[in-house]
């Protein structure tokens, strides 16, 4: 990895980050046997919060990408341990604030993920026997868990990302850039990143107003977190 430039050394550590927390030999909490149904649970509740965006037709594009690549918690680094060796590349061909934007979503997978290893971990604990998942579980395991300043930092990479991406779709040239990137970056491994980013940047491109779409969801999701802290009955209202 190139030294002395920061924003690709941060993308290699949170692309290492990623890694660890995905490899079940050195996290054994990827074999609990509560994560797949938590993963199941939390999409499907995320499909319900954002059906209101999925039935607008200008926004539903950027909705979904939310749903499979935001809030999909991804595993960027697709277990390839030389990636961080070609980062350099993407620097070469992508400006600096969409590889900014590239190294928030691989960041929110990392919390993400890390967050959702917390959760299984808690619902074992509180409810060995149980095999489904509902509200009132869900949002005990979550308040039994706490880190609420790790829960408002996801939502600021959730925001950062959605940000990042309306920037760049009205940024002149990276259209261009993203498609001379392609060859290269599948060529080298990194074909996920690009996906990302190219399925982001068509979404918002069919987007009018990106930044207050991206508000829309963080302050929603602001207000289910705290309700899910103080015990609201119905946190996602």
């Amino acid at each position: 990895m190139a030294r002395g430039n920061p924003l690709i050394e941060r993308l290699g550590r949170r692309l290492a980050c990623h890694q660890a927390l995905h490899d079940p030999k050195r996290e054994p909490r990827n074999q609990l046997r509560w994560l797949p149904i938590l993963r199941s649970w939390q999409t499907q509740r995320l499909e319900s919060s954002f059906e209101h965006f999925l039935h607008d037709p200008q926004r539903r594009a950027a909705a979904q990408f939310f749903l499979t690549d935001v809030y999909g918690d991804r595993d960027f680094s697709r277990r390839d341990a030389n990636v961080a060796k070609v980062l350099p590349m993407m620097q070469r061909l992508l400006p600096a604030a969409v590889l900014a934007t590239v190294a928030d979503g691989i960041e929110l997978g990392a919390v993400t993920h890390a967050l959702d290893l917390r959760m299984a971990e808690e619902l074992q604990r509180i409810a060995p026997a149980r095999k489904r998942l509902d509200t009132a579980l869900y949002a005990k395991a979550y308040r039994g868990i706490g880190h609420e300043r790790l829960r408002d930092h996801q939502i600021d990479l959730i925001a950062g990302v959605g940000v990042g991406l309306a920037r760049a779709v009205r940024t002149p040239g990276v259209a261009m850039l993203l498609r001379l990137s392609r060859g290269p970056a599948k060529a080298s491994g990194l074909g996920e990143l690009q996906g990302f980013l190219e399925r982001g940047f068509a979404a918002f491109a069919a987007l009018g107003d990106g930044k207050a779409f991206v508000a829309d969801i963080e302050s929603a999701e602001r207000k289910t977190s705290r309700r899910l802290f103080s015990g609201d009955p119905d946190p996602f209202r």
